[in-house]
């Protein structure tokens, strides 16, 4: 035994993405008393500008965004009581095709072992007991994505670490449910842009997002605080038009995103599988 406390570490690409499929196991374990770390790949400054100016578009200033977005991503943490905030501050890479992608210090050209190198420090700081990232396609194809699930998993071969491993997902019956209510909302699901670059990506669609039921091995239910994880997407007020859980309001949200689920990649403690906490077999 030892007087560390567990430690849950999320690698995440973006400002915001913290909140969209982690914010409720950051929320909830957090509450829990467990040490709760994000490492923030990029700067997020592909992202929307004041008053929705798109990159690219006459105002856009990258720069500025990206601090802007720094502000949003620490009121989040804030909402959902995570303990340390580490970025990377690679440039933010936009989506894939996108020129940014090889704009210098982007993010998706930056070597994928220096970027490794720099988690692997932070691994061996924080010892975390569980790490979450996305699957090898970044869940659906951005590149920032799948350059974080990249040095994630390099990084923990360059550790001495042996921490359980998710790599987040959606049931495929929960994507449904997503779809319907978009068109509830009068919204269309979003085709992702295709992953082109790497061997081990594929063109998804929304249909083939996700994995059937069955093969999802970790349900957390994050219903307690549905409500903070609506409040951390809220403080990403600038990317509000490409949230669209925003639209549904809170009582809506909750209902729909009270479940947050992840494939187990690696463990150590032996706990069985279907399992309904990341820290099962642990305390």
């Amino acid at each position: 035994m030892t007087d560390r406390p567990l430690t849950l570490m999320a690698v995440h690409a973006h400002p915001d993405d913290e909140a969209t499929g982690t914010g409720g196991i950051l929320a909830r374990y957090a509450a829990e008393g467990i040490r709760t770390v994000l490492v923030t790949c990029t700067d997020g400054g592909c992202g929307d500008g004041p008053d929705g100016v798109k990159p690219g578009e006459p105002g856009h200033d990258p720069a500025a965004v990206a601090v802007m977005r720094r502000h949003e991503l620490e009121a989040s943490c804030d909402v959902l009581k995570i303990s340390d905030l580490e970025m990377l501050d690679y440039a933010d890479s936009g989506m894939m095709g996108w020129a940014t992608n090889d704009a210098p210090g982007s993010f998706w050209r930056t070597p994928v072992e220096e970027g490794a190198a720099r988690l692997a420090e932070l691994m061996r700081h924080y010892r975390p007991d569980v790490v979450v990232t996305y699957d090898q396609n970044g869940f659906y194809g951005h590149p920032d994505h799948i350059q974080a699930h990249r040095i994630t998993m390099a990084a923990l071969e360059l550790t001495d670490l042996t921490p359980k491993v998710y790599w987040t997902t959606a049931p495929r019956s929960m994507m449904q449910r997503f779809g319907e209510a978009m068109r509830e909302f009068g919204a269309d699901m979003p085709e992702p842009e295709p992953a082109e670059a790497a061997d081990t990506a594929e063109t998804v669609t929304m249909a083939e997002i996700g994995l059937p039921d069955d093969e999802i091995t970790t349900w957390v239910d994050t219903t307690a605080f549905s409500g903070q994880k609506f409040d951390a997407l809220a403080a990403h007020a600038s990317q509000g038009e490409n949230i669209f859980f925003l639209k549904m309001g809170k009582e809506r949200f909750g209902e729909l995103m009270g479940v947050e689920t992840f494939v187990r990649v690696r463990d150590t403690t032996g706990a069985a599988v279907p399992e309904n906490d990341l820290f099962a077999g642990l305390r």
